[in-house]
């Protein structure tokens, strides 16, 4: 098993006609992701990398039955692009784009709410590296020769952290079930603990590593998600120990701007919360080996 992406999973690419979005699309291509096809407004009715392209998501979904989607769609757009993935059915989109405003964000998350939960749209990112599902299928930029098949769940906002966690996990021999990248943003689409949630049910995944860093409240949303409910060993790490409150430090969302919100705060409360500390980037790979050890 896997969550939210395997080898049969249908995906679309939004924005396939783009510089970005061609050089992606021929990455997952090539690693084996079930492209079905592309979306470009005006570019219906051609091909591209042997992809038919459609004008709209809706026709997409009609004609080959998609049921993902990866956006690399500009800034200024994609926001309408989420919600036309979110009308046309799809099941789950990763949005890739960085920049989008938060008001942007705001509106995408109201329009969501329209469908009843079982009904509604996945959202991973925006501004994040993709899901991968390794040796089956990635829809995002990562590279996938460093993703090992295994027994790991990784949940990150910062996509070049869950690439150092992928190496250094191949390193100990330890391989990952899915690798998801929920973005470094303010207002994204899915909390590590909505993730947490389905690794939590995965027979495939048996411990998780949750990679966090300042700002905003989803670590200790998460701590109290595995306190209370997770029934797997749980490791995370938190970038930004050094990190000055008020000051923005990379994404968007790092910033420490409330009680509970600096790296320091977040590791106590994963502490209490029963959760195993990395207590170092360069420590990845280690510390999830010593807890596989310990609880597998």
């Amino acid at each position: 098993m896997s969550v939210l992406l395997n080898k049969n999973t249908k995906v679309l690419v939004q924005g396939i006609t783009g510089r970005i979005g061609n050089f992606h699309a021929e990455e997952m291509i090539a690693y084996g992701t079930n492209v079905v096809a592309g979306v470009t407004p005006g570019k219906g009715g051609t091909t591209h990398l042997g992809k038919p392209v459609f004008n709209t998501v809706k026709e997409a979904v009609e004609e080959t039955g998609a049921e993902a989607t990866i956006v690399f769609v500009p800034a200024a757009a994609a926001a309408d692009g989420i919600m036309e993935a979110a009308d046309a059915g799809i099941k789950y989109a990763v949005s890739i784009t960085d920049g989008i405003p938060a008001h942007d964000m705001i509106r995408v998350k109201r329009y969501m709410l329209r469908y009843k939960k079982d009904e509604r749209m996945i959202l991973t990112g925006p501004n994040c590296a993709g899901t991968i599902t390794p040796g089956e299928a990635m829809i995002g930029i990562m590279p996938g020769h460093i993703y090992m098949p295994g027994e790991v769940g990784v949940i990150g906002r910062s996509g070049t952290l869950g690439y150092e966690a992928a190496s250094q996990m191949k390193a100990e021999g330890i391989g990952i079930s899915t690798s998801v990248g929920i973005g470094g943003d303010p207002i994204n689409g899915s909390s590590h603990k909505d993730i947490l949630e389905l690794f939590n049910e995965d027979d495939k995944t048996k411990a998780v590593m949750i990679i966090g860093e300042i700002g905003g409240p989803q670590e200790a949303e998460a701590a109290e998600y595995v306190q209370k409910h997770m029934k797997k060993p749980v490791a995370a790490y938190i970038a930004g120990l050094t990190a000055p409150k008020g000051r923005r430090m990379g994404h968007a969302g790092a910033i420490v701007s409330g009680k509970g919100e600096s790296a320091a705060e977040k590791v106590e409360l994963l502490k209490e919360a029963g959760i195993h500390i990395i207590p170092n980037p360069s420590e990845m790979g280690s510390t999830m080996k010593e807890v596989m050890d310990k609880h597998l």
